[in-house]
């Protein structure tokens, strides 16, 4: 393949160590546009002691926040597929530059999955344990790229992600625990991918390109300053999923760039398949509640 977005040295950076940060993946004015929005959500927050509507396609709450949310101190985590309620977040998804470099990397036919944003604010205790994403949303084969877009300058000290280099040539890890779905490696695992992570830090505005094998976590925010990213999930035109989608929407299936694939393109693997999450957001499943739970 020859990227048209990205120069070899990128395209060949992303297959060898499972993910690429690129800046300026959105204009200025579409990053005002949806810092804008975050702001009038994050305010709607403060008015709700639980997690709330509108619902998402299979009937949860879209808005999720963590047990020590108050209204003097916010801790929205979640807002589940928010480009079925924005138009400013679906123009981003569909037309942004980030959908051509995921065209350059797994296309040239490229599909919506489903999107979602994850907020660390000040003072929040969200974290995520490590995982990879794959065995959330397991397909025929593995060319599935997420992409999380930076709303803010992301560090480490406010909660960055966290990726352990070619993990997404290595083994799937399995996210039970016995018969429990913990959406999270064991313990044991995950000491050994923490210890081989790196940080993934930039500018508001850019991006990382992360593959949907590599293993990945991150810390809470031990900042004054807001972490937000805008996350979309896209897969070859011929990669289907094997377990339904833990975050369906209207939008789900819908082609980007190219043309629809007629057959599915298989890669032999043993997949454990999900648990769907019956709650607002994945962090209850890895152990972390709601308010008002």
């Amino acid at each position: 393949m020859v990227p048209s977005t990205l120069t070899r040295a990128q395209f060949d950076t992303f297959w060898k160590n499972g993910y690429l940060t690129v800046a300026d993946a959105v204009t200025p004015a579409q990053l005002t546009a949806l810092n804008s929005e975050i702001e009038t959500w994050v305010e709607e927050s403060r008015g709700h002691n639980m997690p709330y509507g509108p619902p998402t396609l299979d009937g949860r709450p879209r808005f999720d926040m963590g047990a020590e949310h108050r209204a003097d101190k916010p801790a929205l985590r979640r807002i589940n597929n928010p480009s079925d309620i924005s138009d400013v977040f679906l123009d981003v998804m569909r037309d942004a530059a980030t959908v051509d470099i995921v065209a350059d990397l797994i296309g040239p036919d490229v599909k919506f999955h489903h999107c979602k944003i994850n907020l660390k604010l000040p003072g929040s205790d969200t974290t995520v344990a490590y995982h990879q994403d794959f065995l959330f949303t397991p397909h025929t084969n593995s060319d599935v790229v997420t992409a999380l877009l930076m709303l803010d300058d992301v560090t480490e000290q406010n909660g960055c992600l966290r990726v352990v280099p070619g993990s997404h040539e290595g083994p799937l890890y399995s996210l039970f625990d016995g018969s429990r779905f913990t959406g999270a490696v064991s313990r044991e695992d995950e000491a050994c991918l923490l210890a081989r992570s790196v940080p993934v830090t930039g500018k508001a505005g850019s991006v990382c390109l992360m593959h949907t094998r590599l293993a990945h976590g991150s810390a809470p925010n031990a900042s004054d300053h807001s972490r937000g990213l805008y996350i979309c999930v896209y897969s070859a035109a011929d990669a289907f999923p094997i377990a339904h989608n833990p975050m369906p929407s209207p939008n789900e299936g819908i082609i980007l760039r190219g043309e629809k694939a007629r057959n599915a393109r298989l890669t032999e693997a043993n997949i454990e398949i999900p648990e769907q999450p019956k709650s607002a957001s994945f962090f209850t499943v890895q152990g972390q509640d709601s308010a008002g739970d």
